[in-house]
């Protein structure tokens, strides 16, 4: 045990008591005298000290030592286990997905929107180190949850998402727009947004390559996602009978994303499938790892047990030897 401290070292002043216990002990030990008397030790040899006259004291001194210990523990010793500089490989990323109906094309499995939720999931619960914020954007934009380190809030928002929540439409500058608000201010040294879409910027206020200047400004990085095979996949169409799907031509404006990833420093990339998608999240995730911060912290550990054993183990001692070995006759 390096470095003990107490959690309550004013209880240490109980000690003191020991004090008048010892100037009692040493004054009646001097009172002491024989319990038979007898006319004359002549013929009694003059080292007549045996151990038990010494094991007498040793008794006591464990008796001393016992309180001692348990004041030692009723102050709550601890002990520092470790000083140590940690470094962290956090950063502040803003997911900005993409909730149109569009989303719904079968052509990922099964379905664009909810294989984009669940790796998304999987990138998150990867990075337990980062602070991670939400923004959901069709034909308008708002943020799902802010910045946080709490990766169970976080997952369980992603897991309510579904297409329909806000109005319909692709509006990527506004989406962009709405995630650089989100971390602007943040004070980390790696600030990154990751945009996924399926369409055109055909709605919002914001155009794109308006958003991604804001964004380089406040020295923001963009990975941009475009989602959707390659050629026709199968939409969502509504129809007197309900929704239908339907073969329709994938359209994406990979110029606009690509503009956005290069004009801020990040990258463009296209998810054709399932597994493409995945090796996306994976290849961001090795491209984001940058060590920012240095913490020191310490660890203590409660050692109150350690004086309560010995205690009783002294305790024991007396008990056995003042019933044994030091047994009196009354």
């Amino acid at each position: 045990m390096n470095n003990i401290t107490f959690a309550n070292p004013n209880l240490l002043y109980l000690l003191i008591i020991v004090v008048p216990i010892i100037v009692w002990y040493v004054f009646n030990n001097k009172r002491t005298h024989a319990s038979i008397q007898v006319s004359t030790i002549k013929g009694i040899g003059q080292n007549h000290l045996t151990y038990k006259h010494i094991l007498r004291h040793v008794v006591f001194g464990f008796r001393i030592l016992a309180i001692v210990l348990i004041i030692f523990a009723i102050a709550r010793p601890q002990s520092i286990l470790s000083w140590r500089n940690e470094e962290s490989e956090g950063i502040d990323i803003v997911l900005a997905l993409d909730v149109s109906s569009s989303m719904l094309a079968r052509d990922f499995q099964p379905d664009r929107l909810e294989a984009a939720k669940d790796l998304a999931i999987q990138f998150i619960a990867g990075r337990s180190n980062d602070r991670i914020g939400l923004v959901v954007f069709s034909g308008e934009s708002f943020t799902q949850c802010p910045l946080t380190t709490d990766q169970a809030v976080l997952i369980n928002l992603f897991r309510d998402l579904k297409s329909g929540m806000i109005e319909d439409g692709t509006a990527i500058g506004m989406g962009l727009a709405t995630a650089v608000s989100r971390i602007k201010d943040s004070d980390a040294q790696s600030k990154v947004i990751i945009l996924l879409t399926d369409g055109v910027n055909n709605q919002g206020a914001i155009a794109p390559a308006t958003a991604a200047e804001l964004a380089q400004t406040f020295g923001i990085r963009v990975y941009t996602i475009g989602v959707g095979t390659e050629g026709m996949a199968p939409y969502p169409v509504n129809t007197p009978f309900g929704i239908q799907f339907k073969n329709m031509l994938v359209e994406i404006d990979e110029e606009i994303l690509q503009n956005i990833a290069t004009s801020t420093g990040g990258e463009y990339f296209r998810a054709t499938d399932n597994n493409k998608l995945k090796q996306i999240y994976e290849q961001i995730d090795q491209l984001e790892k940058s060590k920012i911060e240095v913490k020191e912290f310490s660890q203590k550990d409660e050692e109150f047990l350690l004086f309560v054993l010995f205690a009783a183990l002294l305790l024991l001692s007396d008990m056995i030897l003042r019933n044994t070995l030091l047994r009196q006759i009354p």
